[in-house]
């Protein structure tokens, strides 16, 4: 009977997948973001602030949008300057993709993006691209601008108490889609 029990426990945490994964969405339109188990909704955040020119498909270095796109969290800094960071990805392979198209980075750039992805390391963050995106606190930043403008150079940007209680489920890997 142990036997039986083993194999459908053993079978059972076999269907686990990266379905059941906690993960992030961010809604660049409502300006919430959600921690999401599959469908599930565990947690919600409001009032959160992107960049100053807001949420699409981000050109270049400087240019203050937040990309569009899906990304995993590449590196988690808890003594930033915004007092919590969690640095994506960015730029994605699609991102790369396109901008090769487009001629706003060399083939050899998109080779360096693609083999950064390849071996789960952050990808060059000095393309002309862009980089250092990610989800963060506002620190000793003015809190009275947070959630009523959009102030970030391309983050996502939460308050402190927000940034702190998102911090308990965040894990490097962590899928996060923003839309």
């Amino acid at each position: 009977m142990r036997y039986f029990i083993f194999l459908f426990l053993f079978f059972f945490a076999c269907l686990s997948t990266a379905e059941d994964a906690i993960w992030l969405l961010i809604d660049t339109q409502k300006k919430v973001m959600q921690v999401k188990q599959g469908d599930l909704t565990l947690a919600s955040f409001s009032e959160i602030s992107i960049g100053r020119e807001g949420a699409k498909l981000k050109q270049k270095s400087g240019d203050n949008i937040t990309p569009l796109g899906d990304y995993e969290i590449a590196y988690i800094n808890d003594n930033s300057h915004f007092s919590r960071f969690f640095g994506l990805n960015y730029p994605s392979i699609a991102d790369a993709e396109l901008a090769v198209m487009d001629k706003r980075i060399s083939d050899l750039e998109l080779q360096e993006i693609m083999l950064a992805h390849s071996n789960n390391t952050l990808p060059p963050q000095d393309t002309s691209l862009g980089g250092y995106i990610g989800i963060h606190g506002i620190g000793q930043g003015n809190k009275e601008i947070h959630g009523i403008f959009d102030w970030t150079h391309g983050c996502v940007a939460l308050s402190n108490q927000q940034i702190d209680k998102l911090a308990t489920w965040v894990y490097k890997g962590m899928r996060v889609q923003i839309k």
